[in-house]
């Protein structure tokens, strides 16, 4: 995990459940700070989400350990049965999250041997942890998933233009194309997780705004065009330089992801509104595309060496450009705003369909 606000809020989140132990004169304050590490979450839905199923599944586990105390003492036999008891109902419930921290209040209570008061209090402290995880959350920083992902897209895009410029042209060293390529690997990760919540908190709300529905629906094709963009690397990777290419076919193949990596940029810049409107690009791309993909069956039928492999690596431009064709024009539609009738009706199909 790299450092940034989830991480410093952690540390909020102790300090808080520490504090309030100390104000409260409650001992054995280290369960409330354990609390407070699970509890941080990268969303404020699923913040809220965990403080109710921390709640519910804390509850029904420091009840049955507080009877399993008391009934059986605090024999490791037991307290080991009442956690696995603990578990399979925590994943009945679909409350799998909720496991660690739950186990840590069985252990805690089991210890006490059903002295109620003792019990009373480590339960309490669990909840402290919680509460203070989940204060901090939604008051210090606040996760944003929304503006996270707008602000990281770029970036990710960033990567992916200059491997794509470089690796078929050679122009790249090969430790450094490998560093590259982890690095954007893990920030495409980082992204899709960002529209993830961004999605989950949106699904969440009984009405959801038209205007956040459509940023989602034009999100969910910015992150599907770098996908593609990293299939075009891997496949590239995989096949190209293990087929017989030539000086021509490198131009060629060079030239054409130059075309549609810049493709690619305008429509991002499109979308910042940083550009006029172009309705002739798409058009030009969708008829260069296919011309691309004529020419490299038309080799393919002809028998030229290696032309499958070249085949498979064609098939994953064609896809890279067909889906920047659709990007370019969810983000006309994007551009015209919410008076378009037609575009809001099917946004919000698309996102009734995915509920």
């Amino acid at each position: 995990m790299a450092f940034g606000a989830r991480v410093l809020k952690t540390g909020i989140a102790v300090a808080l459940a520490l504090y309030v132990c100390s104000l409260l004169e409650f001992t054995a304050p280290v369960i409330a700070a354990v609390a407070a590490i699970f509890a941080m979450q990268p969303s404020i839905y699923r913040s809220w989400r965990y403080f109710i199923d921390q709640i519910q599944t804390n509850t029904l586990g420091a009840t049955l350990a507080m009877v399993a105390g008391s009934l059986f003492s605090n024999d490791p036999f037991f307290i080991g049965l009442v956690c696995v008891l603990v578990i399979m109902i925590c994943l009945k419930l679909k409350m799998e999250e909720t496991i660690g921290l739950t186990l840590v209040t069985v252990i805690a209570v089991m210890e006490a041997s059903g002295q109620w008061q003792f019990a009373l209090s480590r339960f309490i402290l669990s909840l402290i942890g919680i509460g203070s995880a989940f204060l901090i959350n939604i008051l210090f920083i606040p996760p944003k998933p929304k503006e996270q992902f707008v602000s990281q897209v770029q970036g990710v895009f960033s990567k992916l233009s200059l491997l794509l410029r470089t690796f078929i042209s050679d122009e790249i060293k090969e430790n450094v194309f490998r560093d590259e390529k982890e690095s954007l690997d893990n920030a495409y990760n980082s992204l899709a997780q960002k529209y993830n919540l961004f999605e989950e908190e949106l699904k969440k709300l009984k009405r959801p705004k038209y205007s956040r529905i459509r940023h989602l629906v034009v999100y969910k094709q910015m992150l599907s065009t770098v996908r593609k963009g990293i299939a075009v690397l891997e496949a590239v990777e995989e096949h190209y330089f293990q087929s017989a290419h030539t000086p021509d076919m490198d131009r060629y193949f060079d030239n054409y992801l130059e075309r549609l990596t810049k493709y690619h940029e305008h429509v991002m810049l499109k979308f910042d509104d940083k550009l006029k409107p172009e309705h002739e690009e798409a058009q030009r791309m969708e008829e260069a595309n296919e011309e691309f993909m004529r020419t490299m069956i038309e080799g393919y039928n002809e028998g030229h060496d290696g032309q499958l492999r070249l085949s498979i690596v064609a098939a994953a431009m064609y896809d890279y450009c067909y889906q920047i064709g659709r990007l370019d024009k969810l983000v006309e539609q994007f551009n015209k705003g919410p008076e378009d009738k037609d575009t809001a009706e099917k946004a919000l199909g698309w996102f009734k369909g995915r509920q």
